[in-house]
């Protein structure tokens, strides 16, 4: 990285050495990261609020949408920094645009949820991606080996960001939803496609890093449930809350430590999983940040203030740690071809964190049930 950005404003923008050592996030990676959180929070309270009303479907389809267009910005910016970060000026421009354009998805996610209105989050997903184009045209002028995959990219995206704002500022709202995972799987080919004339370049070491932080962020951004069951059980003690406060603390803690006990990575090894083991992180960032929705949700039921009863409630917490728990197991346990007890282990648990939901304290037997997978897991390594 260079030590005076202004001095290499316009500059070449080459490969970086995927075998460079200490290559750590950089400030502006988690500025990035920190600001697309925002959006996450957004996306997560208003899914907290869809589903205390009970509007199970449309909140759980509308956040799977808006949390997607979230996360697939960060993704592919992840990806094109850990191969072509130049830290120049120009650079770091366009990186503040991004990061402005996940500004505007915030602000129009209220939108969404209340009047189906994707304009705005189209505008801030549309800027974003905009400005990564930018970005692989100074790979395609400086970068020989990569320039047929840049160019790919560059115009994968801009064809996309077209279908983007035709199906939402041109076609009728009743074809928003069918639009929008043809236009998702669009999106999620250009890579693919691209990959096939040059492979990326990318820092495994810092890949790992990366998705790792942005897997505590939303973990730490989902510790505000807690947060807010501590203020309820304060402001009245109440046994139930008691119960699905460390429950919830429980879940959160074990989220954190059975995620970051994988060091290997194994899926990584190779290009098709490498993009198995990207696109799979999707399943654990979106279901991270649904367990403080549901656990939020719990504490409103508790207060009586929710329109839902105990097993729904309950049901916010479970569906979601379960689908934590498969995707874990996809990403992390599958590829390490692990056998016996060591292979069914995260299935059998999501298996029995979906029935908690039937038991009244089912948030503290989801505790107990991640628990316990974790000191199985300790024990056998």
């Amino acid at each position: 990285m260079n030590d005076n950005p202004l001095t290499m404003m316009g500059a070449p923008l080459p490969a970086r050495d995927p075998a460079e050592p200490h290559r750590a996030s950089t400030p502006l990676e988690l500025f990035y990261d920190l600001v697309s959180v925002i959006a996450i929070a957004a996306a997560a309270s208003l899914l907290h609020h869809g589903l205390m009303h009970d509007h199970f479907a449309q909140g759980i389809m509308l956040f799977l949408m808006t949390f997607w267009s979230i996360w697939w910005a960060w993704m592919n910016f992840t990806w094109f920094a850990s191969a072509y970060d130049s830290d120049d000026l120009s650079y770091r421009a366009a990186v503040f645009i991004q990061i402005v354009g996940a500004l505007i998805m915030a602000a129009g996610i209220q939108g969404v949820f209340t009047d189906f209105d994707f304009r705005i989050v189209a505008i801030g997903f549309v800027v974003m991606r905009v400005l990564l184009v930018s970005l692989w045209l100074r790979v395609a002028k400086s970068d020989l080996i990569g320039r047929s995959a840049a160019l790919r990219n560059g115009i994968g995206i801009v064809l996309c960001q077209i279908g983007w704002v035709v199906l939402v500022f041109v076609l009728p709202k009743s074809l928003l939803i069918i639009g929008f995972f043809i236009m998702a799987t669009a999106e999620h080919t250009v890579p693919v496609l691209a990959q096939r004339v040059a492979a990326m370049t990318w820092h495994r070491g810092h890949i790992i890093e990366r998705y790792g932080l942005l897997t505590l962020i939303v973990l730490g951004e989902s510790m505000l449930a807690a947060h807010a069951a501590i203020v309820a059980l304060i402001a009245q003690f109440n046994i139930a809350l008691l119960t699905s406060l460390v429950g919830g603390l429980l879940t959160l803690f074990a989220m954190w430590w059975l995620y970051f006990d994988e060091a290997e990575h194994n899926m990584l090894n190779t290009p098709t999983g490498a993009f198995l083991w990207g696109y799979g992180h999707f399943a654990i960032f979106a279901s991270a940040a649904a367990v403080g929705a549901g656990l939020s949700v719990v504490t409103d039921q508790l207060q009586h203030n929710a329109e839902i009863g105990t097993l729904a409630a309950n049901t916010c917490v479970a569906i979601p740690v379960a689908t934590y728990l498969l995707a874990l197991w996809f990403v992390h346990e599958l590829p390490a071809k692990l056998t016996g007890c060591r292979l069914v282990q995260f299935p059998i648990a999501a298996l029995l964190i979906s029935a908690t939901p039937f038991w009244s304290h089912g948030v503290l037997l989801t505790g107990m049930i991640l628990a316990v997978l974790l000191i199985l897991r300790l024990r056998s390594n």
